[in-house]
């Protein structure tokens, strides 16, 4: 059993900057890909960036290219992702997930097997 807790959301201006945070205990941090996923009032939850379980490869959804930085401290067993430049479409509930590595990084939610509770990003403008 793995289990995630997510910190760092609140209520920023348009073109400010949050910096999430997704501490891991249960298992090995260094064993599991990990991703964010996030979810808007009435829309699906949708992929927004993952690593291996190293940290030395990264994916991006096309939306947050440029602007959000995922990265792993696996010492402090902690995943980050840095979000700068946030428009107003970026709020959401935004979600840590862990995968095992050996199957690999996936950008699909039903690949991951454990989930934070989600913390709120809300963008005014």
């Amino acid at each position: 059993q793995v289990q995630l807790v997510e910190s760092g959301g609140g209520l920023v201006q348009a073109g400010g900057s949050l910096r999430l945070s997704c501490t891991a205990s249960g298992r090995a941090f260094s064993a599991y890909a990990m991703a964010w996923f996030r979810q808007a009032p009435g829309k699906e939850r949708e992929f927004v960036a993952n690593t291996n379980w190293i940290g030395t490869t990264t994916k991006y959804a096309e939306s947050v290219k440029g602007r959000f930085t995922i990265s792993r401290d696996n010492a402090k067993n902690t995943l980050y992702l840095q979000m700068n430049s946030l428009k107003p479409d970026d709020t959401a509930v935004y979600y840590c997930a862990a995968r095992r590595a050996v199957t690999g990084t996936s950008t699909s939610d039903n690949a991951y097997d454990y989930w934070g509770q989600g913390t709120q990003v809300t963008v005014s403008s």
